[in-house]
């Protein structure tokens, strides 16, 4: 469902999406739609990323401790080998 509203922004603004759109072979409103909600996500992301650094948790060393355990095991199971896919 779509929902017609009424926006105003800067000659510039207007022109760069107007461009952009016309670049990427989507309407001005698609382009409009796509970057707002891009925009929103981001905002939900940096929110999240804020509240776990406050939460004093670091995700980023689990996740490479994580993945040199699972090549630690990858190279026991099969001698350093490529897995099967």
């Amino acid at each position: 469902m779509t929902a017609k509203v009424t926006l105003s922004f800067s000659d510039e603004t207007i022109e760069e999406a107007r461009r952009f759109a016309k670049r990427e072979g989507l309407s001005l409103s698609a382009w409009m739609d796509r970057a707002a909600r891009e925009k929103a996500l981001r905002e939900v992301f940096n929110a999240h990323a804020a509240a776990v650094g406050r939460a004093g948790l670091d995700l980023e060393s689990a996740a490479i401790a994580d993945a040199h355990e699972v090549a630690m095991v990858d190279d026991v199971l099969f001698g350093g080998r490529p897995r099967a896919a």
